[in-house]
């Protein structure tokens, strides 16, 4: 399912919510484990898992860019600085099963927008593909396609 984005008082606000037949501490390990962090976003790790530590972001031309831990519950929350802007995971227990919301906090949208959104929309994805033992062959095919339907929706939130 697509995310809602809606106007906040600094920008706007993009929401994704995902259901995991897998319990929180699993859903929390694939956010926070580098070894299965490498697996769905192999340029991301944790450096201090702590309210105050960091994620660190490779860019891939041998520079970092390093992201502070702003809130940090285990099993629970998960938020960190994106840029300018801030990425938000909630996790909570539904029975046996793990509902995710990633709040992406967006101070400004950008011609860069829908590409970070349809990046997180095929992350959560490939998340519940490992989560079930399974891969996901053609990633870029998968994002192009969510690429075309987050671009729409930016361009109807630009439009009010």
């Amino acid at each position: 399912m697509i995310a809602a984005l809606q106007a906040a008082p600094q920008g706007a606000t993009a929401v994704f919510e995902r259901y995991y037949k897998h319990p929180v501490n699993k859903v929390w390990a694939m956010l926070t484990d580098n070894a299965l962090l490498a697996k769905w976003f192999p340029e991301l790790r944790v450096q201090d898992l702590s309210a105050g530590g960091s994620m660190k972001f490779d860019m891939g031309n041998g520079h970092f860019e390093v992201m502070e831990i702003k809130d940090m519950i285990v099993n629970s929350i998960l938020e960190y600085t994106w840029g300018n802007d801030r990425v938000r995971f909630e996790l909570s227990p539904d029975g046996d099963c793990c509902r995710l919301l990633l709040i992406e906090s967006i101070t400004e949208i950008t011609g860069h927008t829908a590409k970070d959104l349809s990046g997180w929309h095929v992350c959560l994805d490939v998340i519940g593909v490992l989560l079930d033992g399974r891969e996901l062959n053609n990633r870029k095919q998968v994002w192009e396609q969510w690429y075309a339907e987050y671009t729409r929706l930016v361009a109807d939130f630009r439009q009010g």
